[in-house]
C-alpha cells in the first residue's frame, strides 16, 4: 500500500475526502450562482437550469411528458428543476472528489458541463444565438477556477519539502499555510477561509442575479398594470340562472383565473411588454399580409364569451378542464381581411400555424377557426388583462379543439400554411394533427373512496363537448341500470354543463359510474384511451364506501 493511499484510508484522508467532496459542491453552487447573474445581462431563459431543462422538455419521449403531467399536474416543471438540481449536485461533488488527485480534469469537467448548458441554450427555438451561451460558459469559468483553487488548497504537503505535494505531480498545487509534521496534511485553515468566502460571494452572485432578472419583467408588469380592457361590442350573455348549482363539492361554472389549469413547456413564464408586443400575420393564402401591436387589437370591435378550454393531457375524469369568460378579437373575420379564404372556399392553407414567444409552435386547421364558431385572439379573462401565466398580452382561444392545436400563449406570429408541408412542436411528438374535444363527463363529489353517510347522497360533476354541447348525462350505481341525471341550465355549447343525480344509497361498498350523450346522439364511449395522440377517451367511475 502506497503512502497516498494509506493517508486516503485514515482518518485525514477520508475527511481530505469529504472537503474534496464539499469543494465540488461549493464550484457548482458558484457555476450556477454566476450564470444567473450572467443571464441578467442576456435574458432569464439563457440560465444554464432553464436551458437545460427546456432541452429536456423538447427532447423527452411523449409517454414521459404525459406521465409527468398526469403524475405532477402544475408542478411538473418544478420537479424538472430540482431534478436537474440534483444531478448537477451529484456530478459537482464527483468531480470534487476527482479533483483531489486530477486536478485539471476536475476543473475541465465544469467546463464540460457549462458547454452542455450553452449548447442547450443555443439549441432552444426561441435561442438568441451565441449571446444565450453566454450565462452557462461564464458560470462554468467561475466554477472551474474556484475548483481549482480549492484542490490547490488540498494538496497534502510534504514536510521534508516544506511544500504542497499536488495531486497532478509532486509539489504540484497552490498550497497556502505553514506545513505542518505528518504524512498527508493539508491547508485546513485555507481551504475553510476559501471556501466560506466562495460560498458566500456565490450567493450573493445568485440573489443579486435573480433580482435583475426579475426587474426585467417589471416593464411587462406596469404595461399589463395600464391595460383598460374596452367594453366588447358584443358582449356574453348573462349566465343562465341554475348554470351553476349550489351543491358542495362541484367545480363552480366559471373557474377563478388563479385555479385555472396550466399546462405547457415554459419554464419561465414569458413576460411580454404589451407595448412592444407585435402580431405578424402571413403566409399562403394570404393576400394582405399585415402586423398588429396590442393597442391595434384594443381598437377593434371585441367580443366576450364564456367558453371551455380541455388539455388532451387531460385523463378520464381530470382537472385539466375549465370555463372561463373571454374577451378578444374574431380571428376569422382578421383572417378574412388579410384575403385568407377556409379551405371549404378554395383557400390554399388548411393549417394555421401559430408562433410563441417562448419558440412553441401550435397548428390549428383553418376549416375550424374560419367556420362560424367563437375563435378569438383573447386579451382578457374573466373580467381581467390576461395573467401572464396564460399568455398575456394575447392567446389563441377556439372552442371545440384541445389546447395543443388551438390554445397557443403568448403568440406573435400566424402563418398560414398546410398540414403536408409543416408539423408543429406537438405533431413531431406524436400526437394528432386534428384533434376536436371528446365527449366526456366527471364526477366531482363524492370524491373517490370517500365514505358518505346511508340516505340521500348528492352524486354530480360536469360534463363538456365543447362547439356541440350537452344533451344528457346518466348515472349507473355498480352494474344498475343507467339513470338519467339532472342538467342545469345551459350557457352555450361552448361551455361545459353541471349535472346532479340524488342518490339513495345503503351501507356498503359502490361504484358510481357517468357518461354523458352530446348534441349529435353521440354516446360517450366505454371505450377507454390514454392521452396519446388525441384525447383520453372511457367513462368515469369513482369507488365508495356507505356508512
Amino acid at each position: 500500500m502506497t503512502d497516498d493511499d494509506r493517508t486516503s484510508h485514515g482518518p485525514g484522508g477520508r475527511l481530505r475526502l469529504v472537503a474534496a467532496a464539499f469543494a465540488g459542491a461549493v464550484a457548482g453552487f458558484a457555476a450556477l450562482a454566476v450564470a444567473e447573474l450572467a443571464s441578467a445581462a442576456v435574458r432569464p431563459e439563457a440560465g444554464p437550469v432553464i436551458a437545460v431543462g427546456g432541452a429536456a422538455i423538447d427532447r423527452t419521449p411523449t409517454a414521459v411528458k404525459d406521465w409527468a403531467v398526469r403524475r405532477f399536474g402544475t408542478d411538473d416543471k418544478l420537479v424538472l428543476e430540482l431534478g436537474i438540481l440534483a444531478v448537477l449536485a451529484v456530478f459537482a461533488v464527483a468531480l470534487g472528489m476527482a479533483a483531489l488527485r486530477f486536478r485539471r480534469a476536475g476543473a475541465a469537467g465544469v467546463v464540460l458541463f457549462g458547454v452542455v448548458g450553452a449548447v442547450a441554450a443555443t439549441g432552444r427555438p426561441d435561442s438568441r444565438g451565441l449571446a444565450d451561451a453566454v450565462p452557462s460558459l461564464v458560470g462554468a469559468g467561475a466554477g472551474a477556477v474556484l475548483l481549482y483553487v480549492l484542490a490547490g488548497r488540498l494538496a497534502r504537503r510534504d514536510p521534508a519539502a516544506g511544500a504542497p505535494d499536488g495531486p497532478d505531480g509532486p509539489n504540484a498545487g497552490a498550497g497556502t499555510g505553514r506545513p505542518a509534521a505528518g504524512d498527508g496534511d493539508w491547508d485546513r485553515r485555507g481551504f475553510v477561509v476559501t471556501a466560506s468566502a466562495a460560498a458566500v460571494a456565490s450567493a450573493g452572485a445568485g440573489v443579486l442575479g435573480r433580482a435583475l432578472n426579475g426587474a426585467s419583467g417589471r416593464g411587462a408588469v406596469a404595461s399589463r398594470d395600464r391595460v383598460v380592457l374596452p367594453a366588447p361590442g358584443s358582449p356574453a350573455a348573462a349566465v343562465p340562472r341554475g348554470a351553476g348549482p349550489r351543491i358542495a363539492g362541484i367545480s363552480p361554472f366559471i373557474t377563478p383565473n388563479d385555479a385555472f389549469y396550466r399546462v405547457d413547456t415554459a419554464l419561465v413564464v414569458p413576460k411580454v411588454d404589451a407595448t412592444a408586443w407585435r402580431l405578424r400575420i402571413h403566409g399562403r393564402g394570404v393576400v394582405r399580409p399585415v402586423t398588429l401591436s396590442f393597442a391595434d387589437l384594443l381598437g377593434r370591435e371585441l367580443v366576450e364569451r364564456d367558453i371551455t378550454l380541455t388539455c388532451v393531457s387531460n385523463e378520464v375524469g381530470g382537472p385539466y378542464v375549465g370555463n372561463a369568460r373571454w374577451i378578444g378579437v374574431r380571428l376569422a373575420a382578421l383572417l378574412a381581411e388579410c384575403g385568407v379564404r377556409a379551405p371549404s372556399r378554395g383557400g390554399p392553407a388548411d393549417q394555421l400555424v401559430a408562433r410563441s414567444v417562448d419558440g412553441m409552435t401550435i397548428g390549428s386547421p383553418v376549416e375550424e377557426i374560419m367556420d362560424g364558431r367563437d375563435a378569438l385572439l383573447a386579451v382578457g379573462m374573466n373580467g381581467r388583462p390576461l395573467p401572464f401565466e396564460h399568455g398575456f398580452p394575447v392567446r389563441m382561444v377556439v372552442p371545440g379543439l384541445y389546447g395543443f392545436v388551438s390554445a397557443c400563449k403568448w403568440i406573435e406570429d400566424i402563418e398560414l400554411t398546410t398540414f403536408d408541408a409543416y408539423d408543429p412542436y406537438w405533431v413531431k411528438r406524436g400526437w394528432a394533427r386534428r384533434a376536436p374535444v371528446k365527449t366526456q363527463s366527471r364526477i366531482d363529489t363524492p370524491k373517490p373512496f370517500a365514505r358518505p353517510k346511508a340516505g340521500t347522497v348528492m352524486v354530480a360533476g360536469v360534463a363538456w363537448a365543447q362547439h356541440r354541447g350537452i344533451d344528457r348525462v346518466e348515472v349507473r350505481v355498480d352494474d344498475g341500470p343507467w339513470q338519467q341525471a339532472t342538467l342545469a341550465a345551459e350557457d352555450s355549447r361552448d361551455t361545459w354543463r353541471q349535472w346532479s343525480f340524488p342518490w339513495q344509497a345503503t351501507r356498503g361498498g359502490h361504484t358510481l359510474t357517468v357518461r354523458a350523450t352530446d348534441r349529435t346522439g353521440r354516446v360517450q364511449t366505454e371505450e377507454r384511451t390514454r392521452t396519446v395522440p388525441d384525447g383520453a377517451s372511457g367513462w368515469h367511475s369513482v369507488v365508495v364506501t356507505v356508512e
